[in-house]
């Protein structure tokens, strides 16, 4: 028989898992799964479980946050290996999740960690560690990690709102270097971010539809520090709209990007506090993890990604 390790964070979201579990367990059981189940206990445990395990597992199917899937995902990186992945979500936001159209629903999420196919997705190397779809710094980054678990389980997505609504008179600005592809930007910025997801702090659109996940690049999005409050202004307005301002933004697609500053900046990974650093090497490593999607899912993205480049080739064409 096959054997599965699942990892579960019985703390995480609403606990909407707690109820179920019994019958997760019994999904992941008649999928054909000798199941090992590990209820992480403090922060990093699931990092720590799958770095550490010395079973051969067949797959890794874990349930929780952003923030343990991240752990997970670090986990068989730092292995080298290339063991699926099987997500049920069960967090305050679920960004991965609805950006790959793996179901809110546990039992439905379940039933595709157990039926459904391997997607190759990239993964992002930062420094000496991880994430799975956002590296980011500045103004919010820190709303995700700072926010109570208890307010987020009250109030969803509004309690990331209320606490980065206390930010926007205190903006942060760093004066970064950044390179890419040969190409330098230094500049003042309030806000940065590396994303490979179509959906960033439960919310929509940010970055653009317009998302391939295993292509080896991702989406850059630096958002300069405003000058005047009618700078600031215009900001908001295009980032409401989902509209790049290219007066106040850099937007660029990369596998590689270099930041330098002069004083440590405190990062994000996946929403989970990433520590300070002068010096970042961000390096996309393509198709590094194989997550489980439906049939269709996959076959749609793959449908769209065939789109999204035909696209990017015409553009191209254009600017030629």
């Amino acid at each position: 028989m096959k054997k599965m390790l699942f990892i579960y964070n019985p703390n995480a979201g609403t606990g909407v898992l707690k109820p179920k579990l019994a019958d997760v367990i019994d999904i992941l059981v008649k999928g054909g799964y000798d199941v090992t189940t590990y209820p992480t206990q403090c922060y990093h445990d699931a990092l720590a479980k799958t770095v550490t395990y010395t079973e051969k597992y067949d797959i890794i199917v874990c349930s929780g946050g952003d923030g343990t899937l991240d752990e997970v995902v670090t986990g068989v990186s730092k292995r080298g290996g290339h063991v699926p992945i099987g997500y049920i979500p069960a967090g305050t936001t679920n960004d991965f999740a609805h950006s790959l159209h793996i179901s809110s629903n546990i039992l439905e999420a379940a039933d595709v960690a157990v039926n459904g196919v391997p997607y190759p997705c990239d993964v992002g190397k930062f420094n000496d560690d991880y994430f799975v779809y956002i590296a980011a710094f500045g103004l919010f980054t820190d709303v995700s990690y700072g926010t109570k678990q208890s307010m987020k389980n009250v109030l969803g997505h509004l309690a990331y709102i209320l606490e980065g609504s206390k930010q926007i008179f205190n903006i942060p600005s760093y004066h970064v270097r950044v390179e890419h592809d040969g190409e330098v930007i230094e500049d003042d910025f309030m806000f940065g971010m590396v994303t490979n997801s179509r959906s960033v702090g439960g919310f929509k659109g940010i970055i653009g539809k317009d998302v391939i996940f295993d292509d080896g690049l991702f989406e850059v999005t630096l958002i300069k520090t405003p000058k005047n409050p009618i700078a600031l202004n215009e900001i908001i307005a295009s980032l409401v709209i989902k509209q790049i301002d290219s007066n106040h933004v850099y937007s660029f697609r990369s596998g590689e990007i270099h930041f330098e500053s002069i004083e440590e900046i405190p990062w994000t990974l996946d929403g989970e506090f990433g520590g300070e650093h002068d010096s970042v090497t961000i390096l996309n490593k393509k198709q590094g993890l194989l997550i489980m999607v439906k049939e269709d899912t996959k076959a749609h993205l793959e449908e769209k990604k065939e789109e999204l480049l035909e696209k990017i080739k015409e553009e191209e064409g254009l600017e030629i």
